[in-house]
Parts: C-alpha cells; structure tokens; sequence
C-alpha cells in the first residue's frame, strides 16, 4: 500500500493585493512626513553649534567686561585756527608797491593809444572808442577832423555825414548823436572848451565816468579817478585788486588802494600789459613780468 505523504505548510503566504486599511496607512504616512523635517532639525542643529563655537573662541580670545583691544583708526586732528598758517593778503601794501614798480618798469613810455591833439579831439575819440579798439578809432579820426574840425563845425555838420565817417567804430548812428550833442553842449555852455572837472564833464552827452577819467587825466593831467576799461577791469581782477565787475566798483576799489600819483599811470600801464602779455584767452605768463606776483586760477605757466 503506498505512503500517504503528508502535505507541507507553506513558509511563505501569499502576499495578499488588497489595499492596505486606514490604520495601516496613516504610520507609514506620518513616518514619511517626520523624514524630512528630523533633516532640517539636524542642519539647525549644526547650525548652532558652529555659531556656539565661534561664540566660544570670541569668549576666549576677549573675557567678559573687557572691551577689544584692537586699535580703532587712527584720524589726523586738523590744526587749530590760530595754528593754520595765514593765507597772504593780496592788497598787502609791499605787494601793491611791487605790482607798480614792475609795470612802471616794464612800461616807462606808456600813454593813451588815441590820436589826438587838442582836449576836444580827445573827447570826440574816446566817445567813438566805446565797443570798438583804438586802432580803428585811429583810423577814422583824421578824416572826421579834418571836415569838423571845431565843436562849433559839428554843431553845423549834417548827422548823415558824420555817421557815414564814422561808420567803421560801430553804432555810428548812437555815436554820431553823441559828438554832435556834446558839441553843442560845449559850445552853449562851456564857451567851446572842454571843462576840466567831472561834475561839468558828466553833463556833456556821451561823456561817462570813464571817458571823463580819460580826457582829465590826459589832456589836462588831473587826476579825480583810475579809468577802467575792459584791460583794467580782467587785469585787476587776475591780479586780487578788486572781487567785483562793476567798473565803478573796481574804480573805487583801485582808487582806495593805489597812490593818487599814480592812478593816470597806472591805467596806461596796466592797458599795455593787457594788450601785450596778459591777454584773455591763455596769457602770456611765461613772459609776465608780475608772474611772481599774481596767484591768478586760469594761468598758463607758474614759478610758484
């Protein structure tokens, strides 16, 4: 009779494709929930200890209650006002005798650039030099006195004339008024003569301070004030004589520092220095006589 062979229970079950149920589903779900947040526990935690390291060796290296010894930055002190040295004054009487020896010096011979030969033709020029150079007046003048040549035959002389003579100075029309009127005015008051004070002279048409200054000064050799023209006004401010642009400003500002001796010459001089070496577009300052004595921004060549 054959052997019954008992039959042998399975190790293994079979593995059951049911859907797990709720209860086994939440651990896993929470399990994998926990995962990434116990990572970012343990970076903070690494976190910590290296700042608490760091903490430690700044606790070693400065103990509690003592400040860092480490030395702050060091900062100059500026030097006390009373210490700061002076800047020089640039209307120190030594400078401004200076700055006069030097043109007087440079410029023996300098006088006024209009030809002229009598006070009324010296008017009559400088009326006409107003916006226009002396070389050109120069060029005019001859003509003009030789067919006027009293204020008596301007005071005659037909407008339409005169500004056709005088056309090249510019504004001939405003100039021409000007002489003719000045004219008359001399010889209805002034008996046909220049007058040889600035009260009087400032009556007369086309005769401002500057032209009066001019005519005193040269034809007579009275000396009421210092003409400034375009020259004397650049030069005097290169120079630190005067901070202003007013030209009757920078008159009583040069009259208030230079000796009146020395206020007609003063204005030829520092015209021709003008002209010659400290022109306005980039002077001549290597070849300045008052190099040394001028401290002017816009120079093109400095000793000091």
């Amino acid at each position: 009779m054959p052997k019954l062979i008992k039959p042998v229970a399975p190790l293994l079950e079979p593995r059951s494709h049911s859907a797990p149920s709720a209860s086994e589903a939440t651990p896993r779900r929470q399990q994998a929930g926990k995962a990434p947040q116990n990572t970012a526990k343990r970076a903070a935690s690494r976190t910590a200890g290296s700042i608490a390291k760091a903490a430690g060796a700044t606790a070693k290296a400065v103990p509690p209650g003592r400040v860092s010894q480490r030395p702050a930055p060091s900062k100059k002190p500026l030097p006390s006002r009373s210490k700061r040295s002076p800047r020089p004054d640039p209307l120190k009487p030594a400078r401004i005798e200076a700055i006069l020896r030097e043109l007087a010096a440079a410029y023996p011979d300098a006088e006024c650039a209009l030809v002229h030969r009598t006070p009324w033709e010296l008017l009559v020029a400088t009326i006409l030099s107003a916006q226009t150079t002396d070389v050109r007046v120069n060029m005019v003048t001859p003509r003009l006195f030789e067919v006027f040549p009293t204020p008596a035959a301007f005071v005659e002389a037909s407008l339409p004339v005169v500004e056709e003579i005088i056309r090249p100075t510019g504004f001939f029309r405003t100039k021409a008024k000007s002489v003719t009127g000045a004219a008359r005015r001399l010889v209805e008051e002034f008996g046909g003569e220049v007058p040889r004070t600035m009260e009087e002279l400032l009556t007369v048409p086309g005769a401002a301070r500057k032209t009066s200054n001019v005519v005193l000064g040269v034809a007579f050799g009275i000396a009421v004030g210092v003409v400034v023209d375009t020259h004397v006004l650049r030069l005097s401010r290169r120079l630190q004589l005067t901070t202003n642009d007013d030209p009757k400003k920078v008159e009583v500002d040069l009259m208030a520092i230079l000796p009146q001796e020395r206020w007609i010459a003063f204005s030829h001089e520092i015209i021709q220095h003008g002209r010659r070496i400290c022109v306005a577009r980039r002077p001549r300052c290597v070849d300045c006589t008052l190099e040394r004595l001028c401290n002017s921004p816009d120079k093109t060549w400095a000793s000091h």
